[in-house]
């Protein structure tokens, strides 16, 4: 793991103590300087967002412009909606449309903006005992796992992968057989590294497995199904979850992402490296608060 994402996870680790810390006891000073300016903007983003490295190259600009820190919680898409619930995350990037929604229906953000897509594809070994590169559609492709006694690799961490993973199992009405079917509780990056060291198939985000490509020895065996398009959102939580909510630091940073700068960014980054952008900006605009 690079130290720039060691760092960031560790100072998002020690962020989400304080959070908790302060939303179950706020002192009288911790309330009235909640949103202060200079505070921190906490940031809890999916993984696939986050093992990519495109917060390296995003982030930097805007902390240095605005003077303002942002805390990286890397995390699945219903723990980011869960921190952000409990006024423990000032803005979100998540990748679950469904469970977006739900969580803006309760009350739990004030905004949700559409940021960038990409897509997800199935992976797994170069052999593929299942056939999956004969498939049509993702549903056809999963089908056919099913069928077959291959191992499949789940991230089992109800991420907007894991989400949709479930999504199509139950559609089906069929999934992998117990002895072939692994949760690991872990993110996306991690993940496809058990599934490689396990020749095992796995539903994965196109930015995530291009970043760990040469760490993993997996190929796409199936894309390109329309419905399996991976749409990013950003989402500001409303400021009634927690006291200590930055709702002003939180609108700040989705403004600078959704801004014409910071998506030529998002549009160029992982060109060089692995020949295709890991992202496709599709921003609305922020639009009046």
């Amino acid at each position: 793991m690079h130290v720039k994402l060691r760092v960031r996870i560790i100072i998002g680790v020690l962020g989400a103590a304080l959070a908790f810390l302060l939303s179950v006891a706020p002192s009288a000073a911790g309330v009235a300087a909640a949103g202060a300016a200079g505070d921190p903007v906490l940031f809890a983003v999916g993984t696939t967002a986050f093992d990519t490295g495109l917060l390296d190259a995003l982030l930097p600009a805007f902390e240095a412009r605005a003077g303002t820190r942002v805390r990286v919680f890397p995390v699945g898409t219903g723990q980011a909606l869960a921190l952000a619930g409990r006024g423990e995350a000032d803005l979100v990037l998540a990748h679950s449309p469904p469970a977006e929604e739900e969580f803006m229906a309760r009350g739990g953000g004030i905004l949700r903006r559409r940021l960038m897509y990409n897509d997800f594809i199935v992976v797994g070994p170069a052999a593929d005992p299942a056939a999956v590169r004969r498939c049509r559609s993702g549903r056809q492709a999963l089908a056919a796992i099913a069928r077959s006694a291959a191992a499949f690799v789940s991230r089992g961490d109800e991420s907007g992968t894991h989400l949709l993973e479930k999504k199509l199992w139950a559609a089906l009405g069929a999934r992998p057989a117990a002895a072939a079917y692994l949760e690991t509780g872990q993110g996306q990056a991690a993940t496809l590294r058990i599934a490689s060291q396990k020749q095992a198939y796995a539903l994965a985000d196109r930015g995530t497995f291009l970043s760990q490509r040469r760490l993993v020895q997996l190929e796409i065996l199936f894309e390109g199904d329309p419905g399996l398009r991976n749409v990013y959102h950003l989402i500001v939580t409303n400021p009634r979850n927690g006291a200590r909510v930055n709702v002003e630091g939180a609108q700040a940073l989705a403004r600078y992402l959704l801004s014409s700068e910071a998506l030529s960014v998002v549009r160029d980054f992982g060109r060089e490296q692995f020949g295709q952008p890991l992202f496709i900006p599709n921003a609305e605009p922020y639009g009046e608060d």
